[in-house]
């Protein structure tokens, strides 16, 4: 009944052309220098806080379990 139209693959040439290598682009003037000190900064202060916060959730995590732990011991001596 209807059939769809499937498009026709393109062909791809049989020759390849060579390329020639791209002389690097001269830099804008700018030396990307200065803001290294800047970059190593922040990736510093991003693992001494990612570090902060994995001893938070460590230090919220054995808080809890004690707490679970010590309502446990508690709720069995008062049954006692």
């Amino acid at each position: 009944m209807l059939r769809p139209k499937l498009p026709i693959p393109p062909t791809l040439p049989t020759h390849l052309v060579p390329q020639q290598p791209h002389a690097p682009l001269p830099s804008a003037g700018r030396s990307l220098t200065p803001y290294v000190g800047a970059v190593a900064a922040v990736v510093v202060v991003g693992i001494v806080l990612t570090a902060l916060l994995a001893a938070v959730a460590v230090t919220a995590v054995s808080v809890a379990i004690a707490a679970v732990v010590l309502r446990s011991v508690v709720n069995s001596a008062n049954r006692r």
